[in-house]
């Protein structure tokens, strides 16, 4: 056993190994006298520095080593940065999953997906009830989302008590599920908090996040206002209380629902098994939108935030199999746009106005409010609470240090800022940060994960930005030239701007073998990495590019 073993064996600690220093892919760690407890273990998505990744999970390695002492995985709600990579690095814990009826139907179609139906123990948490594992017991506490069951968690060890936020806000009007039980979260705060685990999306915005039913009384007023031609909204699949809100608004406005995409069917049966969305006329598939007037249709479309394969995207591009959009309809994106997706989604925006559609967005209209809290928000419940140490996670280093700040402006005694692999102890004693663990991110590829920074995507990131470069050398067994290199090149330039380039390719590689000693030309290995070595310059030189560069070497026999 190690030192960060042996310490761990007493005392109450936090380690984060995915979400804190960025927005998602949450997986957070608390040890209790050397016995841990999993919150959450989620994904993030992929910008254009994976090419050909769309998912990414957390490096748990470290935790995977120790899983004899994982107790369990408690997951707060059914997002994806959440839920989503539980079943991907289960077979890597192998423990108990406990969650709430909604977030375990989603959780079960996920474990279906891997084939681990049958492997995993889910148990289902009534929303509200308390656990009690090894030493921990856990209170459930109701908190508003987007998403239905959003539980935080008042989890009570021997050295302290410590909230555990999850998402939330506190919207006095949700439309799906109850109200934050304030009044609970009151009552479990009552005997001290040591510290409290938050949400740090918002922390950046003023006032309150806002309510969901004035977003649906919002786009009540717009939609009254576009008396003809289709309507299409693309949300989150996952934002149920917003699916409730279009259809509810859909229905006053006399239009069907259709949905497109599959993972807006997979997220209102679920809904609906859990006793949610139940009250709304059948929402129709997509195979019937043709059938449907154009003034009698609202399409509830996935690919928000133009995602390339997404339903709005395949229909601006007229992809769909089913669903079309013309001159005179209306899309409204009723959603935010997730940092680093600005360029693709506008570049849907403007396309589907060059069709002649209609394009709404928050930034026109008041079609979205954040499921996160705004600073007025997080003000209150630091009053209710009431920590003696605030621990900032879900945001970007910009996002804890400001938390930190508002926290320590309401009087909390102590706020740390944390980043992934950090380990925080909490008691007894001061806390702070004692060591480092490895963390890190893994790409989700074929045949399964890869780390995100290893050889595998540089080298596909270098072809990406650089191209590549293949070519045969042929050379006798006196090690001489035969005939001239074959060289071909893809994406590294435009071959047609540079017509003497072969030429020079040719002439660089028959120059740097002929410097080669005699011993080094009856050596293919010596021979590959020169002819290598001129290629690489050719294109420094020419267009300051290093391609992935193969050189194969052809030896004959002499007759």
């Amino acid at each position: 056993m190690n030192k960060i073993d042996r310490d761990l064996q007493e005392g109450l600690y936090f380690l984060p190994l995915g979400g804190s220093g960025e927005i998602g892919m949450n997986l957070n760690l608390y040890c209790c006298d050397g016995k841990w407890l999993m919150i959450d273990c989620g994904i993030s998505f992929a910008d254009d520095r994976a090419p050909g990744i769309d998912v990414i999970v957390p490096d748990a390695a470290w935790i995977a080593e120790r899983r004899e002492d994982l107790l369990a995985i408690i997951v707060t709600h059914a997002h994806e940065d959440h839920v989503g990579a539980v079943a991907r690095l289960w077979p890597q814990f192998r423990c108990p999953v406990y969650t709430s009826p909604f977030t375990a139907e989603i959780l079960s179609l996920k474990l279906a997906e891997e084939g681990l139906e049958n492997e995993v123990e889910v148990n289902v948490i009534a929303p509200g009830s308390s656990i009690s594992l090894g030493d921990y017991h856990i209170d459930f506490v109701d908190l508003t989302h987007s998403i239905p069951e959003m539980q935080a968690l008042m989890i009570t060890t021997p050295h302290g008590r410590v909230l555990h936020s999850g998402d939330w806000k506190l919207d006095p009007d949700p439309v799906v599920g109850p109200a934050s039980n304030l009044a609970k979260m009151q009552r479990v705060s009552d005997a001290g908090v040591l510290a409290m685990i938050c949400d740090s999306t918002n922390v950046f915005k003023e006032g309150v996040s806002g309510s969901e039913l004035d977003v649906q009384n919002s786009l009540d007023q717009l939609f009254r206002g576009i008396p003809s031609g289709r309507i299409a909204v693309t949300t989150f699949a996952s934002n149920i209380a917003r699916l409730m809100t279009i259809a509810s608004v859909a229905e006053r406005n006399d239009r069907h629902v259709v949905l497109v995409g599959r993972s807006l069917h997979r997220m209102t049966q679920a809904a609906k098994k859990s006793g949610y969305l139940n009250d709304l006329p059948p929402f129709l598939d997509e195979k019937d939108a043709g059938h449907i007037p154009r003034d009698k249709i609202l399409l509830l479309c996935t690919g928000s935030q133009g995602e390339p394969r997404g339903a709005m995207a395949r229909i601006a591009r007229g992809e769909h199999s089913h669903v079309e959009l013309s001159q005179g309809d209306t899309v409204i994106f009723s959603s935010k746009v997730i940092p680093g997706n600005e360029k693709t989604l506008y570049a849907l925006h403007n396309q589907l106005t060059e069709s002649g559609v209609n394009v709404i967005t928050e930034a026109d209209e008041f079609v979205h409010v954040s499921g996160h809290p705004a600073r007025d928000e997080l003000t209150d419940m630091y009053r209710i609470v009431k920590p003696e140490i605030a621990i900032p996670v879900h945001g970007e280093a910009r996002h804890i240090r400001a938390h930190c700040e508002l926290a320590r402006s309401l009087g909390v005694k102590q706020a740390i800022e944390i980043t992934n692999g950090n380990i925080l102890k909490l008691a007894p004693g001061v806390a702070g940060i004692i060591a480092d663990v490895p963390s890190g991110r893994l790409a989700v590829d074929a045949g399964g994960l890869t780390p995100l920074d290893g050889e595998f995507l540089s080298t596909r990131r270098r072809l990406v930005y650089n191209g590549s470069v293949s070519g045969v050398v042929f050379v006798n067994e006196k090690g001489q030239i035969t005939e001239d290199p074959i060289i071909r090149l893809r994406g590294v330039l435009d071959e047609s701007l540079f017509p003497e380039l072969q030429k020079d390719l040719r002439e660089q590689i028959i120059e740097g073998h002929n410097r080669l000693k005699k011993s080094e030309k009856l050596d293919d290995d010596k021979v590959e990495l020169s002819a290598h070595n001129a290629v690489r310059r050719v294109f420094r030189r020419l267009a300051g590019r290093r391609p992935i560069t193969d050189i194969y070497v052809i030896r004959f026999e002499d007759e």
